[in-house]
């Protein structure tokens, strides 16, 4: 293995659990729903911006627990569910999944890598994109239409937004050993 290789990889000695005031875990993700709900409506440049799901991969990645990443996941997607106008469980389902995949991989990398970060971005938000439009066209019988390229640029614009914003959201924790 390369000395880079070598920093990916987590060791037990310096591995650290990240804990979040619970008023982070509650208002963080409330502000990112209700910024998905309202901003675009107003900024449609802005629409692409996927904000309650980097909250669950960041939550997700620091919590190194994939029943936590999970249950994160979940309410956050039900919360995005609730507010928008898609039926109850798409967002759920496709954020419970994204949050455990994440916190799964976060229990074998080191995840203050920001181009970990951008990468678990990128592919994270690829495959909420998928899983959202294979659950709607067999759960609703809708015939969504996937724009591969379209999705592929979001992803790639929300996984730069996604490593400054983890970076301030770096500041709000407290780590212990």
């Amino acid at each position: 293995m390369t000395g880079y290789d070598d920093h990916l990889l987590r060791t037990p000695s310096k591995s650290r659990i990240s804990r979040h005031p619970p008023a982070v875990w509650i208002l963080v993700p409330l502000a990112a729903i209700l910024f998905q709900v309202y901003v675009p409506r107003f900024v449609v440049a802005l629409s692409y911006l996927e904000l309650p799901l980097l909250i669950t991969v960041y939550f997700s990645l620091m919590s190194r627990r994939p029943v936590t990443g999970a249950v994160a996941g979940a309410v956050i997607g039900l919360l995005q569910d609730s507010l928008s106008h898609q039926p109850v469980g798409l967002f759920g389902i496709s954020k419970t999944l994204v949050g455990y995949f994440s916190a799964s991989v976060s229990q074998r990398f080191d995840v203050e890598n920001n181009l970990l970060r951008f990468l678990m971005s990128f592919l994270l938000f690829l495959f909420h994109q998928v899983l959202f439009w294979v659950l709607t066209r067999s759960l609703l019988g809708e015939a969504l239409e996937l724009q591969a390229p379209q999705t592929v640029v979001y992803a790639f614009l929300n996984a730069v937004v996604a490593v400054p914003f983890f970076l301030i959201l770096d500041r709000l924790r407290t780590d212990t050993r």
